[in-house]
C-alpha cells in the first residue's frame, strides 16, 4: 500500500478493499480473545471434569508406583511398554480438556476472521528489518496502547486476586487446622474463584480490544477520494460487475412492472406462454398503453396478479404475440392494432360495466 498522507484518507474502505485485505491476511483480530477463550475452556473443563481429572490422576500415580517396582530396566521392551501405557493414560486423562480448549480457540479465531488460509504473511518482508522503522514503532501510538492494555490487565488481575484473598482470609487462616484433603479442597476453591473472576474480567477486556482492533483495521484501510474513483472505474469495466448491475436493474424494473399490473384494464394471453397487460384512460392517454408484459414465469406471475385483482384475462394468441414483440413497456399500441384492442376493451367494459366507467 503506497504511503499516503493519512489526512487525505477521508473515505471509508469499500467492500472490495476489505476483501483484498482479508485475502492477504490483514484482518481485525484480537490475540486477547484467543487467549481468554482457552482460559475459559480450561475453567469449564475443570468445573465439569475436575472430579474425574483428580480421580484418574490419583489412579495414574498409584499405577506408576506399582509399576515402578515391577519394571526391569534392562529389558527395553518393558520400558517402551510402560511409556506407551503412560501416554495412553495421559491422553485419556487430558484428552477432553485439550479437545475443549482447541474447540474454543478455533471458535474464537473463526468468529473474528472466518475461514481464512493464506500464505501472504509468511512471505519475506525486508522492510521489517529497517532499524529506523523498527525504532519508530517502539514509540508509536500502537505501542503506547499495548503498554496501557498490559498495565490495565496487570492492575485488574492484581485487584481481583487481592479482593478475593481478602474475602477468603478467614478460610485461609483456618488451613493449618484442616486435614490434608480439606486444605487441598480449600486451595482449589479459592484458586477457582480467582481464575473465574479473572476470566470474566479478561473476557470483557478482550471484547473491548476486539472492537478497538476493528476500529484500527478499518482506519488502516481508509481511502482517498482518488482511490475510490479509480476503484469505481475498474469495477465498471469488470464484465462480472456489469452483469450484476444489469441483473439488479432488470430485477428492479420487473418489480416496478409487477406493481403496475393491478392498474391494468385487461391482460391479453396467448394463452400459456405470453401475457400483456393493457391500460387505457381516455382523458389521459392517446391510445391503450402496455404497462406490463412477460413470457414464461413472468407471464404466469402477471396472470396470477390479474386474477387476484379481478382483472379479465382474454385469450388472443396473434394479438398477444404482436403486442409482446412490437410494443415496449410504457408505449402506446401502434395504430394498426387499434381495432383489435378496441374490440377487446369493449368486451371487457360490457362484461363489468360497474368496474369500468370510462
Amino acid at each position: 500500500m503506497p504511503d499516503i498522507d493519512r489526512s487525505k484518507r477521508t473515505e471509508q474502505p469499500t467492500p472490495k478493499r476489505k476483501r483484498e485485505a482479508w485475502a492477504k491476511g490483514q484482518v481485525a483480530k484480537s490475540r486477547e480473545l484467543g487467549t481468554v477463550s482457552i482460559l475459559l475452556a480450561s475453567l469449564i473443563a475443570f468445573h465439569f471434569f475436575g472430579a474425574r481429572f483428580i480421580h484418574h490422576l490419583a489412579e495414574l500415580v498409584r499405577w506408576l508406583i506399582r509399576s515402578s517396582g515391577e519394571l526391569t530396566i534392562i529389558q527395553d521392551s518393558n520400558l517402551l511398554s510402560l511409556l506407551f501405557q503412560i501416554e495412553v493414560r495421559l491422553l485419556y486423562l487430558l484428552g477432553p480438556i485439550i479437545l475443549l480448549m482447541s474447540v474454543f480457540a478455533l471458535g474464537a479465531n473463526f468468529g473474528q476472521v472466518g475461514f481464512l488460509f493464506t500464505t501472504q504473511p509468511l512471505k519475506p518482508d525486508f522492510s521489517r528489518l529497517d532499524p529506523i522503522r523498527g525504532f519508530s514503532a517502539l514509540f508509536s501510538l500502537r505501542s503506547l496502547v499495548e503498554l496501557i492494555k498490559s498495565l490495565l490487565k496487570l492492575g485488574v488481575l492484581g485487584y481481583i486476586a487481592y479482593v478475593t484473598m481478602r474475602q477468603e482470609l478467614p478460610t485461609v487462616l483456618l488451613l493449618t487446622t484442616m486435614p490434608l484433603g480439606g486444605i487441598f479442597s480449600s486451595i482449589c476453591s479459592v484458586s477457582f474463584r480467582i481464575l473465574l473472576r479473572s476470566t470474566i474480567a479478561l473476557l470483557i477486556m478482550a471484547a473491548l480490544d476486539y472492537l478497538y482492533q476493528r476500529y484500527e483495521w478499518n482506519k488502516s484501510l481508509m481511502m482517498t477520494k482518488e482511490e475510490v474513483k479509480e476503484e469505481l472505474r475498474q469495477a465498471e469495466g469488470d464484465p462480472k460487475v456489469r452483469a450484476q448491475i444489469r441483473k439488479t436493474q432488470q430485477r428492479i424494473a420487473r418489480q416496478r412492472m409487477m406493481a403496475r399490473v393491478p392498474q391494468a384494464d385487461v391482460v391479453i394471453t396467448n394463452p400459456q406462454h405470453l401475457a400483456v397487460a393493457l391500460r387505457y384512460e381516455a382523458q389521459e392517454m392517446a391510445a391503450p398503453t402496455v404497462i406490463a408484459k412477460g413470457a414464461g414465469f413472468i407471464a404466469e406471475k402477471i396472470k396470477q396478479i390479474a386474477r387476484e385483482h379481478d382483472i379479465p384475462l382474454v385469450e388472443d394468441k396473434p394479438l398477444a404475440q404482436l403486442l409482446y414483440k412490437t410494443v415496449d413497456i410504457g408505449q402506446t399500441i401502434p395504430p394498426h392494432l387499434y381495432q383489435a384492442v378496441a374490440e377487446i376493451l369493449a368486451y371487457v367494459y360490457r362484461l363489468k360495466p360497474e368496474k369500468y366507467k370510462k
